[in-house]
């Protein structure tokens, strides 16, 4: 099964028969029985095994002795239970109290024996990881040390990865970071590492590892400087059309990161634009088509696709409207501000995903951009699905005003952007002064700002507060204007 070879009959039956002796006799079960053990659950569950009482049972039970025996444990056998445990959690196993405390107390255990974990080893870690947290585990400071750890571990053998790792790795990263992962000089350095290799071993990738490399280069944006994940993209689209077979996924996850990819360079006055990796686009959006795809997701991909190549779109999508008290505090103020301008929120504007402010005479879109649209929520470091609906809305002849959700925590940082908006649209800022503005916002400017940074991430909720901190320096207010 684990080869990829059809079910043998009576196995799943004979795998449910043996449950109860494990049960039995899991205080006799040595570590390396222990992960065994764990291991081969995991890929029952991901062949199709239901996770029935019996087998959660038995988890249970076994995550215990994992507690239980942690002194003993090898470095192949961390690793073989952190995977085992992201697995089966990506199968439907709840995040119980046994299974996070069998995390935690895996956790320190790969900082301290950080040194010797093989490359196969690091890059399972790290998919882990990235995979318990996009389910749901909390990014404690443990498990973010041993992210650190592993990424330094990542840097350092960097030569030693094998075409399936470096994929691997590479998702990992990008899918930490979708998750709040914070933007630090090892996760930055070991992205910077790997990039390369892709070129170097571009001939080596299956179907999966192109597709992953793909969204995970794209999903991470900014972080990536433009040459060097365009000379990826290069080393990677050519092979899609090399008679390899594509699943309807893989097919839509290489699609929206050529997306991505097109748009950076367009959004870039100084990159030369490739129409190479459009005629790819194309390619890939009709074969996304051609699997009927009845997700939303997919369905999304291919309306934005459809949007850039000015092609008709088979679908409708219908938007779910979602207003920040920020936005509408914003929205208020620019309102007062200028009585007479005609403000519209959340339009969908051909098709594509609901725009926060338009200014519909003036061809104009404001985007108030909570800590989610950042690598690592730094007001920085703009994220792929950003940058491709900036570019997206740029090339259907709209120009966008973005406005980093902290520089409307008091009147002072938004004052400039109330002021660009006026000279945008022909209304001279006052000259002496300061905009009038309305509703005690100075008062309530920092309870907003932190309500609009849980309601544009959600997983903020569950985690530490990320400190407010004043700047005297205005970061440059992100305009584009289309061409």
């Amino acid at each position: 099964m684990d080869s990829g070879q059809e079910k043998i009959p009576g196995l799943m039956e004979a795998a449910a028969a043996l449950l109860p002796h494990v049960n039995a006799q899991k205080a006799d079960f040595t570590p390396p029985a222990i992960t065994n053990l764990l291991w081969v659950m995991a890929k029952l569950a991901n062949s199709g095994q239901e996770l029935t009482p019996e087998l959660k049972e038995v988890v249970s039970a076994l995550l215990r002795h994992v507690n239980a025996q942690e002194a003993h444990l090898k470095p192949q056998e961390i690793t073989n239970l952190l995977w085992a445990m992201a697995k089966l959690v990506d199968n439907g196993q709840e995040l119980t109290a046994g299974l996070k405390e069998a995390v935690a107390v895996l956790l320190p255990h790969v900082n301290v024996q950080k040194d010797q974990f093989v490359p196969q080893a690091i890059a399972n870690l790290l998919w882990a990881m990235a995979k318990l947290v996009d389910n749901g585990h909390e990014q404690t400071p443990e498990f973010n040390e041993a992210v650190a750890a592993l990424l330094t571990c990542v840097i350092v053998q960097k030569a030693n990865f094998k075409p399936q790792e470096i994929a691997n790795l590479l998702w990992a990263m990008a899918k930490l970071v979708d998750n709040g992962q914070e933007q630090t000089p090892e996760l930055k350095e070991a992205v910077v590492a790997l990039l390369p290799l892709v070129n170097a071993q571009k001939d080596q990738f299956i179907a999966q590892g192109i597709a992953n490399l793909l969204w995970a280069t794209a999903k991470l944006g900014e972080l990536v400087e433009l040459n060097v994940a365009t000379s990826a993209f290069e080393s990677l689209v050519y092979r899609i059309r090399k008679n390899l077979q594509f699943s309807q996924e893989e097919i839509s996850m290489s699609l929206w990161g050529v997306m991505v990819c097109c748009a950076r360079l367009a959004l870039d006055s100084n990159a030369n634009k490739n129409n190479v990796l459009e005629k790819h686009m194309d390619d890939l959006l009709t074969r996304l088509e051609n699997t009927s795809p009845d997700n939303e997701e997919d369905q999304s991909i291919m309306i934005m696709a459809a949007s850039w190549l000015g092609r008709a779109c088979p679908v409708v999508r219908h938007y779910q409207k979602a207003i920040s008290k920020t936005q509408a505090d914003f929205r208020y103020q620019l309102q007062s501000c200028i009585p007479s301008l005609r403000i519209e929120e959340e339009k969908s504007l051909n098709s594509l995903p609901p725009v926060d402010l338009l200014l519909p005479d003036h061809n104009m879109v404001i985007e108030v951009q909570g800590p989610s649209h950042y690598v690592g929520g730094d007001f920085k470091t703009r994220k792929g699905s950003t940058l491709l609906k900036i570019a997206l809305l740029q090339k259907s002849g709209f120009e966008v005003i973005e406005i980093p959700v902290n520089m409307l925590w008091n009147q002072d940082l938004m004052k400039p952007y109330i002021d660009q908006i006026k000279t945008r649209i022909g209304i001279p800022p006052q000259e002496l002064g300061s905009v009038s503005f309305n509703r005690g916002w100075a008062d309530a400017a920092y309870v907003t700002g932190e309500e609009h940074l849980e309601e544009t991430n959600p997983a903020k909720k569950k985690k530490r507060r990320r400190k407010r901190t004043a700047s005297n320096r205005l970061p440059p207010i992100m305009t584009q204007v289309s061409s």
